[in-house]
């Protein structure tokens, strides 16, 4: 038994090899398409995903998680650990984070003897996944409940997140623009970039071409980072060669500690649209 066991939601994005090597829960967030139930990264993989929602749209929906299915998982991390850890997407754009908790106050009385924390991690995508990553690390090298913490919230303070909506036409399900702006947006070939500040999306620019759109993340990086050793996952919406593109033009041009490549969750990808590419990365300095 492990002292510590991370549990993170689906839209953290890590990798399935990542999962299996430290062991990650992951809580998978549900969506809805042609009157069926899919549970993220469980029923059907990401590209899967997508290629039911370019199907139709319209009926691709999402939906809450909701405490019993966290208390199933807290239930399975309880069989081979001593203490839970457990990372969420951002408060301020899912209702995880509650979820979460309300299921750690539930299951107190039936699992008296195992500690559970639970951590906003005020991100999304794989910023969420870095964030939880570090705690598995940290969790893999037998630090305490507490020291797993720390490290998560150490993490947190660092790391980036920049994304490139290849659209704008779907945006209007995130419930933050009106339909007819979205429209109007993806008429006029508007593709915003965004990043992620006290827990929200933020627009940072826009670009009217997708390279144009990969330059400016390109940018954003080299702002933050410079030539200082950096880690960095590059993240996708039913995108692969564009995003293999782009994880070549920062192997080439970035000192880059570990890169790697994973896809863009539909849970969020239901508003941001196929073609999506995000990077997240953070500096050891």
């Amino acid at each position: 038994m492990v002292n510590v066991a991370v549990i993170v939601d689906s839209i953290a994005c890590l990798t399935r090899e990542m999962v299996e090597q430290y062991g990650v829960k992951v809580l998978p967030l549900n969506f809805y398409f042609g009157g069926k139930i899919y549970r993220d990264w469980v029923d059907v993989t990401p590209s899967e995903a997508y290629e039911l929602f370019l199907k139709d749209p319209e009926s691709f929906k999402t939906s809450s998680v909701s405490p019993g299915e966290a208390l199933e998982v807290y239930r399975e991390a309880s069989k081979q650990a001593e203490n839970i850890f457990c990372v969420t997407v951002s408060s301020k754009v899912s209702a995880v984070y509650q979820a979460a908790r309300e299921a750690r106050e539930q299951i107190k009385e039936e699992l008296p003897d195992i500690s559970i924390e639970v951590l906003d991690s005020q991100t999304v995508a794989v910023a969420e996944g870095f964030i939880a990553l570090a705690a598995a690390r940290a969790a893999a090298e037998g630090k305490s409940l507490a020291e797993v913490v720390k490290t998560a919230e150490e993490m947190r303070e660092k790391v980036e997140f920049f994304v490139f909506l290849d659209t704008i036409r779907h945006v209007y399900r995130s419930g933050r623009i009106p339909k007819i702006a979205s429209q109007a947006g993806s008429m006029l070939n508007i593709k915003p970039v965004l990043t992620v500040a006290s827990g929200l999306l933020h627009f940072v620019g826009v670009a009217r071409k997708k390279d144009s759109g990969v330059e400016r993340l390109l940018g954003a990086m080299r702002n933050k980072v410079g030539q200082k050793p950096v880690h960095v996952a590059v993240t996708h919406a039913y995108a692969l060669e564009d995003a293999e593109s782009l994880k070549e033009r920062i192997s080439a041009e970035f000192n880059c500690v570990e890169l790697w490549i994973t896809e863009f969750s539909p849970l969020m990808g239901y508003a941001c649209g196929t073609g999506t590419l995000g990077i997240a990365f953070y500096s050891d300095e």
